[in-house]
């Protein structure tokens, strides 16, 4: 899933435009109610093809469901993520917009401040598992202060380490590391082992790479406000905390001592490099494995060579926090059936049709990853790392791709021997002063 953050002119459009609305803002959005009276109504709903090819039976059931406790038609418009965003920003601003919709979890934020979905917060207990829902995935739906719901978390995926399991037993690492003293004692192991090998990263960490590198900041600082907090009215900056900065420390060890080069470069071409062979670990997304051992663009005799656990922390079983990337389902304020939208949600993203989406996904709730990570041996890395996600980017529609650049190059800039707190002071300025307007 590649879901690009909108740039601050863009978003500005959709702002500008909602002014002019009948939308409002998020502050005066239209409350949602939950309707069963859907006789001789056609609801219609845009839902990503990920689920068509991944998880048909999960769809059929929900709609299933909702037409027989509502008497409503049920019409899914599948979609794809190439140029969705344009798509939402048409159909938002005007009289078209479907009775619910799906979209990514960093797209959410813009659309909420715009006043452009019906607000949640008064139905939220009637949702399976609300209580439970995976931290970050949360609050990707929620208003910047965290007050008010308005969009539902639907699914996630995670970031893991993803390491060759025979260069580890090589170099005698037959267990997999359950915390980073572990971690680091095996990658010692791994690198002495093929200290010949020309380029070897036992552990390659591309130093633009933010989002690992904030992670390892999470691990330090605790909580889920890792880049910037609203503070008030405004954002406050959190990237100099000196707690945050003990996790950076441990990135930049990590990333000095085992990674070969790459402080200039970020994980894009991570998956190709190392399915070169002179990489025994990377952190990605857990898809990224079939990236490295794909014919076409990897080594497919890899497939059997390589394993994936949850990045560990500071102790076994508290992992460090990973980005959780994801979608998130919400109701159009300008839905011709927002209400039958809303029970829609409720229905398709209830205990029933989560435990069957827990073959194939994340599911949105603490409570099911359970059955995730049961369902397949290769799931329980993923799983991990979900579960222990307890951060996301500042929650504002004026988070932008200017703002990943920032961390970009205050991480590379570390990486290639800068001072850490001078540098996350450079990207801490420049990301505050984005948010705040």
């Amino acid at each position: 899933m590649n879901r690009k953050i909108a740039a601050v002119a863009a978003i500005a459009t959709v702002l500008v435009a909602s002014a002019c609305s009948s939308s409002g803002s998020s502050s005066d959005a239209k409350q949602a109610t939950l309707s069963k009276d859907g006789k001789g109504k056609t609801v219609t709903v845009w839902l990503m093809d990920d689920a068509q090819k991944g998880w048909p039976a999960v769809v059929d059931a929900a709609k299933k469901q909702f037409e027989e406790e509502t008497g409503a038609t049920l019409k899914i418009e599948w979609q794809t993520w190439t140029n969705y965003t344009t798509k939402l920003d048409t159909a938002l601003l005007s009289g078209n917009a479907p009775d619910a919709l799906e979209l990514g979890n960093t797209q959410a934020a813009k659309y909420i401040e715009a006043g452009s979905f019906v607000d949640l917060t008064g139905v939220k207990g009637q949702f399976d598992n609300s209580d439970k829902w995976l931290d970050s995935l949360a609050a990707s739906g929620q208003s910047a202060d965290g007050s008010k719901t308005f969009a539902v978390p639907y699914y996630a995926g995670a970031r893991v380490l993803i390491y060759r399991k025979d260069l580890f037993a090589a170099a005698g690492v037959t267990a997999a590391p359950t915390t980073l003293d572990e971690l680091k004692a095996g990658l010692a192991k791994v690198k002495a082992a093929n200290a010949s090998v020309p380029g070897f990263s036992a552990l390659y960490i591309p130093g633009q790479n933010w989002y690992t590198a904030t992670a390892f900041g999470a691990g330090g600082f605790g909580v889920k406000n890792v880049i910037a907090k609203k503070d008030g009215d405004k954002f406050t900056g959190t990237l100099t905390d000196p707690k945050f900065l003990d996790g950076i420390k441990t990135w930049n060890d990590l990333q000095k001592e085992f990674s070969v080069g790459g402080t200039t470069t970020d994980e894009a071409t991570q998956d190709a490099l190392m399915a070169k062979g002179n990489i025994a670990a990377i952190i990605g997304a857990g898809w990224e494995v079939g990236s490295v051992v794909d014919p076409k663009t990897g080594d497919p005799s890899l497939a059997d060579k390589l394993a994936t656990i949850a990045v560990p922390g500071t102790a076994a079983g508290s992992p460090t926090p990973a980005f959780l990337g994801g979608s998130d389902l919400a109701v159009p304020a300008k839905a011709a059936n927002a209400g039958l939208g809303a029970t829609f949600l409720q229905i398709y993203t209830n205990t029933k049709q989560q435990t069957e989406l827990a073959k194939f996904a994340i599911p949105n709730n603490k409570t099911l990853v359970a059955a995730y990570k049961a369902a397949k041996p290769e799931n329980k890395a993923a799983g991990d790392a979900a579960e222990g996600s307890t951060w996301f980017i500042p929650n504002s529609p004026l988070w932008s791709g200017a703002d990943e650049t920032a961390l970009k190059n205050a991480f590379g800039a570390i990486a290639a021997g800068g001072d850490a707190a001078a540098e996350l002071k450079k990207a801490q300025d420049t990301i505050v002063k984005d948010l705040n307007g």
